[in-house]
């Protein structure tokens, strides 16, 4: 592998232009083709498999009327203090402006509350039902706008007016203040780690560019694949977060061939033979794991996790193209000034570059404080993460909704007066699907269910039932007393279920519970199922792939264990964060409640393939000192010597960035970006700096023993580069630099 991406790196030095030609005319393409694509729908999830899909699979069949039916809106009024909605000329003023959207364009019905009943027992709040004859993303923008002026005509009489329903949902726009600050703070770390702003931009615009593209295509395959904005924003995400790192490990490479003397040309080539190889091992396991998400079962989850790795493979096609045809267009300028300035022609030899008087990096310094306390090291990390951890075993998950978006929203206004009139359940109904086509007597049966279901505590009230045209289905309305994504309804929906089970058995009828809320409640539960199974194969990957690359058993090991650390501090973060409400205020969050259900799953194949890129990146010096003779402690402090800042700098990037879109207003973005924020963190700068180093100096020689016969029968990826340097020759300034420095080689 080593070889080949060094004849890649070379070939695309050598052809920058139309290397740069080519990636330009992909980024044109993806623009334009995102440009005439039309927006993309959000759907709701759906989990094959379960009770409630199974129930929206025979409503389709059995009223396929319904599928017909387009977007839907929901205007509440409330009284002024001490009024009634029922009032003469609060009545009136409520006609008005539903009379404004009658016969509108778009406009297929409206309700009136005061037929319909639809006004709370108090009579201080009402609501009107609008359907639309189109979708939310085809609903026209005068439509939106009749709706907010029919709002705002009602308001200007002095009753509160709120909208729900989903005639106002818009995709959120990826990007934004916060982001804008995320990927500042990148530049800067970027300007401080390589000490030139030119490399600092090289590595900024390649992952633009890869970003760029990939955004693009999501974009304009939104529509065939169905594909939301939550893909979009995590291929956005995880394409700055992983192309700035890939970049800034194959330039940093580059920059430390250039100052031992090695030819542009040349330098670029062994840059991406070295830290290219690591860089595609790690992009793969990130791949691998996102693309693994598909075995869940879920189809948006599948598609999240098609579209991260979609961008994640085009960040390490850039990283190993684009990043060395740009070397050839910089030249000098992507070296650091104390480098041009020692390396320009008639300066000293390259390995005689001057230090900071000598003095030890500060990597160099934290290496040789571990080896002298790696106990106490070891133990402050694992107790420190464990600590955090603790309020995981709390973890509750659930599906967000208007009860999660700002008080600032109008959406989560009107969910608000609506629990306050109607109750908190009325927000979160449940639908009841009975099937009486075997059943002898259909409308007994139906009344049987409606019996039984009134008879469940926790059941505010059941609607009467709705048959279809072959009257061999009936639907009914159940709403609970509880609020959508309480313990108590995920309760409530398991007893229903267990109620119903005797009028099967008795009827030969099929009852379903459906509705949003139950199928929040059971996309939660199967996440809940498939988290240990998705952990274990994700384990079980990790520890393959690193023995293969390592040629170590004790390294996967420590590795696998310090993953489920961070992951787990990870999870510990989050409910305390979103359940309990810890420095909510702080970071903006207004809601507490339930971790959304994919998260979890999410967090751990993202955070996967990161924590392998610092491991990968961290070890590879390390384990090719150690096989050059070094004794561990020497590799260690090696390895930190020269990774230990880098994979600093790319950890503060990535946190960064991630950071940076917990100041969106979508619920699953801020969990995303705190989560992932939270693991990098702890993956990079407390497993891989301190407890990594730490179980290397306790272990010594026995951390890269391997079996003979795993010897034999395991693959030589050969990620260090070593088949590199023994087909292609050192340059005399390489040789003389490198050869006082380590003892005879180790086999």
């Amino acid at each position: 592998m080593a070889t080949f991406l060094y004849r890649i790196g070379r070939w695309s030095f050598r052809r920058r232009r139309l290397v740069l030609r080519l990636w330009l005319g992909g980024l044109l393409l993806a623009i334009v083709a995102a440009a005439v694509a039309p927006a993309g729908e959000e759907e709701d999830l759906s989990m094959p498999g379960t009770e409630s899909q199974q129930a929206f699979d025979l409503l389709d069949q059995r009223f396929p009327e319904s599928n017909s039916q387009g977007a839907e809106a929901r205007l509440v009024f409330q009284a002024p203090d001490g009024q009634q909605v029922t009032a003469r000329e609060n009545r009136a003023a409520v006609e008005d402006a539903l009379g404004s959207l009658d016969g509108g364009d778009q406009v297929a019905s409206t309700t009136d509350p005061y037929e319909t009943g639809a006004v709370s027992e108090d009579g201080t709040i009402a609501y009107s039902t609008i359907t639309y004859t189109a979708d939310t993303v085809d609903l026209t923008e005068s439509t939106k706008s009749a709706l907010e002026d029919a709002a705002g005509q009602a308001r200007d009489t002095g009753l509160t007016v709120e909208i729900g329903g989903s005639a106002l949902d818009a995709e959120e726009e990826p990007g934004g203040t916060t982001e804008i600050i995320g990927v500042a703070v990148a530049a800067v770390v970027l300007i401080v780690a390589l000490g030139s702003l030119v490399a600092a931009g090289l590595s900024l615009l390649t992952a633009f560019v890869g970003v760029a593209i990939a955004f693009g295509l999501v974009s304009a395959l939104a529509v065939p694949l169905g594909l939301t904005s939550t893909v979009a924003i995590l291929a956005l995400m995880l394409g700055l977060a992983v192309g700035i790192d890939y970049a800034l490990f194959i330039t940093s490479r580059f920059r430390d061939e250039r100052a031992r003397g090695s030819e542009p040309e040349e330098a670029a080539g062994r840059a991406v033979g070295t830290a290219g190889s690591a860089v595609v091992f790690a992009g793969a396991t990130v791949f691998i794991a996102l693309v693994g998400l598909g075995v869940v079962g879920i189809p948006e989850l599948t598609k999240i996790g098609m579209g991260g790795a979609g961008a994640v493979a085009l960040a390490v096609l850039v990283a190993l193209t684009l990043v060395p045809a740009l070397f050839g267009y910089f030249g000098r300028r992507v070296l650091s000034r104390r480098v041009r300035k020692a390396t320009r022609p008639g300066a000293e030899r390259p390995h005689a570059l001057p230090t900071a008087a000598g003095r030890p990096g500060l990597g160099t310094r934290w290496a040789q404080f571990v080896l002298r306390r790696p106990v106490a090291v070891l133990m402050v990390a694992g107790l420190g993460l464990g600590a955090v951890a603790l309020p995981a075993l709390s973890l509750e998950l659930g599906l967000p909704g208007d009860e999660a978006k700002s008080v600032e929203t109008t959406q989560r206004r009107a969910y608000d007066l609506l629990s306050e009139g109607f109750g908190p359940g009325f927000n979160g109904p449940l639908t009841v699907v009975v099937d009486t086509s075997e059943s002898a007597d259909a409308r007994a049966t139906t009344d049987l269910v409606i019996e039984t279901v009134r008879g469940v505590d926790g059941v505010a009230s059941v609607g009467d039932p709705v048959l279809s045209r072959a009257e061999d289905t009936a639907v009914l309305t159940a709403v609970p007393q509880t609020a959508p994504n309480s313990a108590e309804t995920k309760d409530l929906v398991h007893t229903i279920r267990d109620a119903v089970s005797g009028v099967e058995t008795g009827t030969g009828a099929d009852v379903l519970v459906t509705g949003t809320t139950a199928m929040n409640i059971d996309i939660s539960e199967a996440m809940s199922d498939a988290l240990i199974p998705y952990l274990t194969v994700v384990i079980g990957l990790a520890v393959l792939l690193l023995t293969v690359v390592f040629r170590s058993v004790l390294v996967p090991v420590k590795a696998a264990l310090g993953f489920l650390l961070s992951v787990g501090a990870a999870f510990g973060v989050l409910v305390a964060v979103f359940q309990w409400g810890w420095a909510a205020d702080l970071l903006g969050i207004e809601q507490t409640g339930p971790v959304m259900s994919l998260m979890p799953i999410l967090i751990i194949g993202i955070v996967f393939g990161l924590a392998m890129d610092y491991e990968v990146f961290l070890l590879t010096r390390m384990r090719e000192t150690y096989v050059h003779g070094a004794s561990p402690g020497e590799a260690i402090v090696n390895g930190f010597r020269h990774s230990g800042r880098v994979v600093a700098a790319a950890a503060i990037i990535m946190v960064s960035v991630f950071a940076g879109f917990i100041g969106m207003s979508s619920p699953t973005i801020q969990t995303m970006g705190v989560g992932l924020a939270a693991a990098v963190a702890f993956d990079a700068f407390v497993v891989r700096m301190a407890v990594v180093p730490a179980v290397l100096a306790l272990l010594g020689d026995r951390a890269w023993w391997l079996p003979r016969i795993l010897n034999r029968v395991l693959p030589n990826v050969d990620i260090e580069g070593e088949d590199l340097s023994r087909h292609v020759p050192a340059s005399a300034a390489e040789q003389d630099a490198a050869a006082p420095q380590l003892p005879v080689g180790r086999h």
